[in-house]
């Protein structure tokens, strides 16, 4: 049975190559189609053909263009299988902003980092490139986002609508932990409803007015080392759940009076918290929090879901002799934390805590490690200093 489920996945997986292949040829299509006609007469071609309207048309011929001009690598990992076209626009969306000669180094360093990244993972990893190619440029369009800042509703059917708002990451975050705090303390105390109605019912108890005060802040968490924090250097810090931001976005929220965040300051050397010890089953909550920050999000491969948001799991179990301590405990968010329970599934930590998950059908799975964030050497380190 194990062969046969092996041998199925094996066959998915190369019929989602050939697919993924074929939609890097109808983008190479719609390319030469642009080289020959306007974009107009490209746009109505590519809305026609693909049954699409025409400002899903528009983006389709701008990403074609981009794959086949200034971002070659990513077009090449389309071709080879890795990723497949919803990705790509990821990478095309997220440097789309920059001028074509960043967004090609950006595509140069991203060669040979797209396999085993979801779109969200890649599309992290396109932002934190850019700022660190460009980060003057970076600063300059995150500024215009923020003055750009919007809310949009938009009226659907049977009577339900939706709101759209686009907001700074760290106000954003902020509110929807603020919400999520509030949806988990209902159902604390036995609320019936799922956490998407309460958190959502929380917004809206939040923005009418109805919200209790004095409530605890919520669990939110922005990373920096003490060098950036002072202004001595200029490193990316990171939004628990969002992702890396620039170092001057990173010292407005921490020095801010009013700042929801708990600001964490890095050990230079080693770019974890101090350690936090506990000897019973339940972690306490200085050992939730520990956690919290130094693993950031689920231990699943290739989820971002904050570690606030997790539960904390024991590798080894507790009756098997594990510890509550920071390396047999980890988060996984709630769909992962039950698909531990599936058959066939095994979840695996090696004694630095990194998480191997390997599928029913024989493939495993360990979370690549950042390529960006990497402890500082010590000041008589011969790579200290360096780019």
């Amino acid at each position: 049975m194990t062969t046969k489920l092996v041998s199925k996945s094996d066959s998915i997986q190369r019929r989602v190559a050939i697919i993924r292949y074929q939609q890097a040829m109808l983008l190479r299509d719609i390319a030469d189609i642009e080289q020959e006609s306007s974009r107009r007469s490209t746009v109505g071609q590519v809305a026609l053909l693909c049954s699409l309207t025409q400002s899903a048309a528009e983006r389709k011929t701008a990403l074609a263009v981009a794959l086949t001009s200034y971002l070659p690598e990513t077009l090449a990992a389309m071709e080879n299988g890795l990723i497949d076209e919803y990705s790509a626009s990821r990478v095309f969306e997220a440097t789309s902003c920059a001028s074509e000669d960043v967004a090609s180094e950006v595509d140069a360093r991203l060669a040979g980092k797209f396999e085993h990244r979801n779109p969200t993972a890649l599309r992290r990893m396109t932002n934190s490139l850019l700022m660190r190619i460009d980060p003057e440029g970076y600063e300059q369009r995150r500024k215009a986002k923020a003055a750009a800042r919007m809310l949009e509703i938009r009226h659907g059917d049977h009577g339900s609508s939706t709101l759209f708002a686009e907001l700074p990451s760290d106000r954003a975050q902020a509110l929807y932990a603020a919400c999520d705090q509030d949806a988990l303390e209902k159902k604390r105390q036995g609320d019936k409803r799922t956490m998407d109605q309460l958190r959502l019912d929380a917004l809206v108890e939040r923005c009418l007015g109805e919200a209790c005060c004095g409530k605890p802040k919520a669990q939110i968490f922005l990373h920096i080392d003490m060098p950036t924090l002072m202004g001595l250097r200029d490193n990316p810090a990171e939004l628990t759940g969002c992702g890396e931001i620039s170092p001057e976005l990173a010292r407005e929220i921490a020095f801010d009076a009013n700042s929801v965040w708990n600001r964490i300051i890095d050990e230079p050397i080693t770019g974890l918290p101090l350690d936090i010890g506990h000897k019973n089953y339940r972690p306490s909550k200085r050992m939730r929090k520990y956690l919290q920050v130094a693993r950031r999000t689920c231990s699943m491969p290739g989820c971002t879901r904050p570690a606030q948001y997790t539960d904390l799991d024991h590798a080894t179990a507790w009756k098997d002799g594990g510890g509550t301590d920071k390396v047999n405990l980890r988060p996984l968010c709630r769909v992962h934390h039950k698909l531990r329970d599936e058959p066939g599934w095994t979840f695996t930590t090696d004694a630095t805590g990194k998480l191997t998950v390997t599928t029913p059908d024989g493939h495993s799975y360990t979370e690549p490690p950042d390529p960006f964030r990497n402890p500082t050497p010590p000041p008589d380190s011969p790579t200290s200093g360096a780019e």
